[in-house]
């Protein structure tokens, strides 16, 4: 169940190389799970901006957005106390009862959902180990964060600036008994070429309404159309064709 509201800025601050993270102070009982978005109404654009959640509790909820466009520009000038039309509650996110040693796997703005995801593992009582793949190191953001969880944290870069150099595929564990991931195809292919147990991809795609009555995010499963906005953007490694 999704749910519009009005929340109002309470930081706004840049975390890295043309990303931004911002907290929204407003009503969050809509969100009931790690995978969720919300999706953000903005003055002359005639489509939301659908951003994943990256962490919330009962008054706050923080994402995590990179300036790409006109849209995500105009997120990034707008200031402390200024209010957004907002919907909350969208999305099917992440089932965390599936493991034990889980391997969280983020890519760029994939990383953000992975934050809360990491967390509800932990209370869980699971021991997650979480992947982060950046180009370089000036785009890198919330490693930090994730060890203060009390998560293990590997971070690989394409051009070996920090961390592993590679790929997230090339920071794997062996020892894992499911995998959560978020990012764009390409590593999604790549992830899908390596990973050895069941797992849930959440897919980052261009979306019209956002809540599933345009259709316009339809992709193919082994179940028939599913709509991303709605049905996922969370699915089941074993529905997926690719």
């Amino acid at each position: 169940m999704y749910k519009q509201n009005i929340y109002k800025i309470l930081s706004n601050k840049k975390i890295a190389k043309d990303v931004f993270e911002m907290v929204l102070e407003g009503d969050t009982q809509y969100i009931t799970a790690p995978g969720q978005f919300i999706n953000i109404q903005l003055e002359g654009k005639f489509l939301r901006r659908p951003i994943s959640v990256c962490d919330y509790d009962d008054t706050t909820v923080t994402i995590i957005y990179k300036v790409v466009g006109e849209g995500t520009e105009m997120m990034s000038a707008l200031p402390v106390g200024e209010t957004l039309d907002v919907l909350t509650g969208l999305g099917n996110g992440y089932d965390i009862s599936q493991g034990t040693k889980p391997m969280l796997i983020g890519g760029g703005v994939g990383v953000p959902p992975m934050y809360n995801l990491c967390k509800k593992l932990i209370a869980a009582g699971q021991k997650p180990v979480v992947i982060l793949g950046f180009n370089t190191k000036d785009e890198i953001f919330y490693e930090d964060e994730f060890k203060a969880l009390g998560a293990e944290v590997r971070v690989a870069t394409a051009d070996g600036s920090y961390g592993i150099k590679g790929f997230v595929t090339d920071a794997f564990i062996d020892d894992y008994d499911y995998f959560y991931t978020c990012g764009p195809m390409p590593m999604f292919k790549a992830v899908e070429a390596k990973v050895t147990t069941s797992g849930q991809y959440s897919f980052e795609e261009r979306m019209g309404c956002g809540f599933g009555a345009c259709m316009g995010c339809s992709c193919k499963t082994k179940y028939g159309n599913k709509r991303i906005c709605k049905d996922g953007p969370v699915l089941v490694r074993e529905e997926i064709i690719w």
